[in-house]
């Protein structure tokens, strides 16, 4: 059985249930969904859907940072929308954090998210640094 690190980061919010931050086996990092919730205070921000993907990034890129990785080490990610009339509010500000990375993504609109929220993002990428 290949070995599973868990990883945790206090970057990023801690799990709000049974799961791990993320996990990595293989050389590759499994990261659970992040939501827009600030880390140093556990508080879910309001604000509009670029506010909210702003935080959902940086959280994930810190489990990532964590875990061995980052943003460009992402291979693919999947985008939770409550709803897909956010779907350009997210996509620029997805844009700027990946800049000409382009990991592989899947979108979906759910009928909710936890929390309340409008945007969560998962990931898998990684360990070492992709190679151009």
């Amino acid at each position: 059985m290949p070995e599973i690190a868990v990883v945790q980061t206090d970057r990023a919010p801690a799990a709000i249930g049974p799961y791990s931050q993320a996990v990595v086996a293989g050389g590759w990092i499994f990261s659970s969904g992040q939501i827009p919730i600030d880390p140093a205070t556990g508080a879910i921000p309001g604000g509009s859907v670029e506010e909210q993907t702003e935080l959902v990034l940086g959280n994930l890129a810190a489990v990532l940072e964590e875990a061995g990785g980052g943003l460009g080490t992402v291979v693919r990610t999947t985008v939770y929308l409550s709803d897909m009339i956010f779907f350009g509010e997210m996509n620029g500000v997805y844009a700027r954090h990946f800049g000409d990375h382009r990991p592989a993504r899947s979108t979906v609109a759910v009928a909710a998210l936890p929390k309340g929220v409008d945007v969560e993002i998962d990931a898998t990428a990684t360990v070492a640094p992709a190679v151009p």
